[in-house]
């Protein structure tokens, strides 16, 4: 009988145990909750369904606060950082390839126009070839034609319009490209013919010229 009554006191104590420690537990989380609400403002202690538009206003500047700031390649265009302008002494002179860098990263669109003697069909295949061509050399662009002979290239990264631009442009189906109001014609089409002639011109006087300053 002893060991019986032992057995069942040892029982109630822990029993009693076990509801102190519920009960001192359940005391500490309503004194944490009660320490929280004391802190909390008058507007975050209302009944969601009492907020104004004012109090909603400031539940989501809190949480605004509250999120981790995005890395600058996730955040909308226009809040990213402009791009940093290394300074290349050898770039004077040559607005393009100071503009390129100012689209590095930035959305832009090239227009490209086929020649007239392509059929809409012909002009659909080509530029879907070439958006492959573009993307197999890691330059990544979106393609939509917007009339029977003329293509959008719209590139995530403006920079690589450029380059782009330079491929396109050596096609024999291109009769031009345009990139910011200014228009590339293909090097197969009279016009390109007669600017590939005058800019062979201008680099050949360019480095006599710089030959003589040397001397």
């Amino acid at each position: 009988m002893a060991g019986g009554n032992e057995g069942r006191g040892s029982l109630l104590v822990a029993l009693l145990l076990l509801v102190f420690l519920e009960s001192y537990t359940f005391t500490l989380s309503e004194a944490k909750k009660s320490t929280e609400d004391d802190t909390k403002p008058s507007w975050a202690k209302k009944d969601i369904r009492d907020y104004s538009d004012a109090d909603l206003e400031r539940l989501l500047d809190q949480w605004d606060e509250d999120e981790e700031p995005l890395p600058e390649d996730e955040l909308p265009e226009h809040l990213r950082p402009q791009p940093k302008m290394t300074f290349d002494p050898d770039n004077i002179g040559d607005p393009e390839s100071l503009l390129k860098m100012s689209k590095k990263g930035r959305t832009l669109m090239m227009f490209v126009q086929v020649k007239d003697e392509l059929d809409p069909d012909r002009a659909e295949e080509v530029t879907k070839l070439w958006q492959g061509a573009l993307y197999n050399n890691h330059i990544q662009a979106e393609r939509y034609m917007v009339d029977q002979r003329r293509a959008i290239f719209m590139f995530k990264d403006g920079a690589q319009a450029w380059d782009a631009k330079d491929f396109l442009v050596q096609q024999k189906e291109v009769k031009e490209c345009s990139i910011e109001n200014k228009i590339y014609h293909g090097h197969l089409t009279p016009e390109g013919k007669k600017e590939l002639k005058e800019a062979k011109a201008k680099k050949s006087q360019e480095k006599k010229k710089k030959k003589k300053e040397e001397l």
